[in-house]
This record gives structure tokens, sequence and C-alpha cells, in this order.
């Protein structure tokens, strides 16, 4: 090599970049004998064999929680808001003065109510003695009947002035009693828009609170159809109310995903499916005398069902391609197939499949991310109960 470089170095310039042409075509070949570096061996993936074994599973649905009995608190007289004696969040016994409103205007009603009993008697009294006076005379033929027709007459309209201004008084008894706005049932009081001084009445948009007893917690979610066909056809009995108390208890799922401490029970379902959703609503009702839950907090509820024969894989071996759900099985050869399935429960960390997969099918459970369809691998075989040791249902 070193020769031909001299040799090129003497010779004239197109005889140089002849012999740099030949250079470079020897070079060529000796890097195209070099033998290619070997393909990289299949990834070491970890396999398991399907199986089937009863277990448990739960679906759960988002649901809307409120008190077992929310009342507005409105006023039923207009006037200036004398007193407050709660404040927001207190909890109060049903009977408890909550507002006072100013009753100065409807105690002046209720004495003049009082004055006119006392004139409307008066009158009457009057008539009476006018009736007395006539009787005799009537009786000895001195003055005519008709005399003491209309002096009755005047006696009987009397009386029912002296009742219709009696009902004025309890009418104005009553707005004063409407002046002091106890708690109609028991239970936490809700936020308070207005203040002391304030002018309300009962036309008013705005409540004067709004009190929720929350002793009991309803908790309202929806079922597909096809989820309210296969929630009736868990249970035995003819009819939805004997199956609804076949039903097991339900729990409530919170929204940082913790579970409340009582379980609850569903107790009624709408009569029909909303049009525009097809959807059923359904109630379950919560024990929550610590208070725990309030109206408008938001949850989950969770069913429960026993599934004599359920696969069960983990979730971690599945990946979602619009909002289907697949599985990498493997073949004889090696090589794995992407298949959809059907999901017919879950817990925290596992999915039961309902269709797609059959016992002795074997499916990658992690490492999936990089895997298509056809490649090859190497599987590492892990047993059903090893992978359920490590991540209990």
């Amino acid at each position: 090599m070193e020769l031909l470089l001299k040799k090129m170095i003497t010779r004239k310039p197109l005889a140089y970049l002849s012999g740099i042409l030949m250079l470079a075509v020897v070079l060529y070949s000796c890097a195209s004998n070099q033998a290619a570096p070997p393909p990289p061996p299949p990834p070491q993936l970890p396999v398991m064999a399907i199986t089937s074994a009863p277990a448990t599973t739960y679906l759960e649905f988002p649901a809307s929680l409120e008190g077992k009995v929310n009342v507005d608190v409105r006023p039923q007289v207009s006037g200036y808001l004398e007193k407050i004696f709660v404040d927001e969040g207190a909890y109060v016994k049903a009977g408890q003065p909550l507002f006072k409103i100013n009753p100065q205007v409807y105690a002046e009603q209720l004495n003049s109510a009082n004055s006119n009993v006392l004139a409307a008697q008066a009158n009457m009294d009057r008539a009476q003695v006018e009736m007395d006076r006539l009787a005799p005379l009537v009786a000895n033929n001195v003055v005519s009947d008709v005399q003491l027709k209309t002096a009755k007459a005047n006696y009987e309209a009397a009386k029912a002035a002296v009742a219709q201004a009696k009902a004025a008084v309890g009418s104005a008894r009553i707005n004063v009693g409407y002046t002091l706005v106890n708690a109609p049932v028991s239970g936490y009081i809700g936020r308070i828009p207005y203040k002391i001084g304030a002018l309300v009445g009962n036309n008013d948009a705005q409540p004067l609170t709004v009190l929720s007893d929350v002793r009991e917690i309803y908790a309202y979610f929806s079922m597909s159809e096809p989820d309210f066909i296969a929630f009736k056809n868990n249970f035995p009995g003819k009819t939805i109310e004997e199956k609804l108390k076949q039903a097991p208890p339900v729990e409530l799922i919170l929204a940082d995903n913790t579970s409340f401490t009582e379980k609850g029970k569903i107790e009624t379902i709408e009569g029909q499916f909303n049009k525009t959703t097809g959807a059923i609503s359904f109630r379950a009702t919560f024990p929550n005398a610590a208070g725990i839950l309030r109206t408008g907090n938001t949850g989950k509820v969770r069913l429960t069902q026993e599934v004599p024969a359920a696969i069960t894989i983990p979730q971690e071996a599945t990946f979602e391609i619009q909002d289907k759900v697949f599985v990498y099985t493997v073949a004889d050869s090696n090589k794995v197939a992407s298949k959809p399935i059907t999901i017919a429960g879950k817990t925290a960390n596992y999915y039961f499949v309902s269709d797609g997969l059959k016992a002795g099918e074997k499916i990658v459970i992690s490492g999936t991310g990089t895997l298509k369809d056809g490649a090859v691998i190497t599987p590492q075989p892990v047993s059903a109960d090893s992978v359920l040791k490590s991540k209990p249902l």
C-alpha cells in the first residue's frame, strides 16, 4: 500500500486522481468483506398461562350524594332581618330558632285585629239587646213581627262580624309567629346569604338558608340498559322489589378513593329509563350518624358480585386502543399477537375477562409497551398463583 502511494505521488496529477479512486475501491472492498453484526436476541418477557377460578368482582358507578332531607328555609312574612341565631355549618334540632324578622308591623296588626273584635262584640251585644226588646212586643201584638225579624238578622250579621274579626286576630297572630323562623327539621345549616338588616320576603329567589338532615345519605347513580339487565338477572325474585331485597350491601368510594366506613343498601330504582342517556337511576342509602358525608359530596357506588369461574389477568398486561382493551397472546412459535378482550369486572389490580380469552392460552403480563404483532419473544413462564400473591385482589 505504501509503495502504491509513493508511485501515485511521483506521477502526474491526472494519474494521481486515478490512484486515489483505485485506493477508495480497495478500501471499500476491505470493509465489505467484514462480517455484519448478529441480530439482538428476542426480549425475555414474563408469560402467564390463563386459568379460571371463582372470584369476587365489582362494578363502580359515579354517584352524587344528598341528605335524606334538604329543606329550603324561607320566610313566610316580609320584613327586616333583626337577628340570626345560628352560624353556617352548625347542627340544629327541629324547632330551634334560626332567624328573627322585625315583628313591630305585625304586632300592630294584631293589636288592630283585637280592637276590631271588641267593636264587633259590642255591635253583637247591641243587636242582642234590640232583639230581646222586640220579642215581648211582638208576642203582645204591639209591633209587627217584621221588626223582630229585622233585629234577628242584624244580630246574626253582628255575630258573623265577631267571627270574622276573631279570624283576623288568628291570622295576625300567625304572622307575628312567622317573624321567628324555626328549624323545620334537625340538620346542618347551609350558607346564609343574608345579613342582619337585610329586607327579606317569601318571594325572594334565595332562601334564608338550606337545612340538610344527613343522618342518612342518599347516593344517586345510574346504570346503562345492559348493566341493569345483568344486575336484575343476578338475583332471585319475580319483581324488582324482591330482587332488591336479595341484593348484597354496597360500598361507597369517596373522592379520595377511600372506602366509606358504613355499608349501604340499594332501596329504589327509577320507574323508567332516561330517553336521552339511555340509563336508569338507582338510590342507595348509607347511614351517616357521625355526619361525615354532606349534601353535594360525590363518589362511586361499588357493587360486588360472585363469579363461579372467572378469568383473572393483571391490569398491567393490557393496553387500550380506541376504548377497547387488548392483550398480547403468545403462540407456540413464541410470536405475539394482540387480541381484544371484554371486561366483566375489576379490582384495584386485576381485570375479570368475560370474552376473548380461554383457559390454557398464554399472555404477556408486562413489558408490552414495545411489542408489535408478530414479534418473537423468549417466554419466561410465571404461574398465576405467584402473580396473585405479588398483587392481591
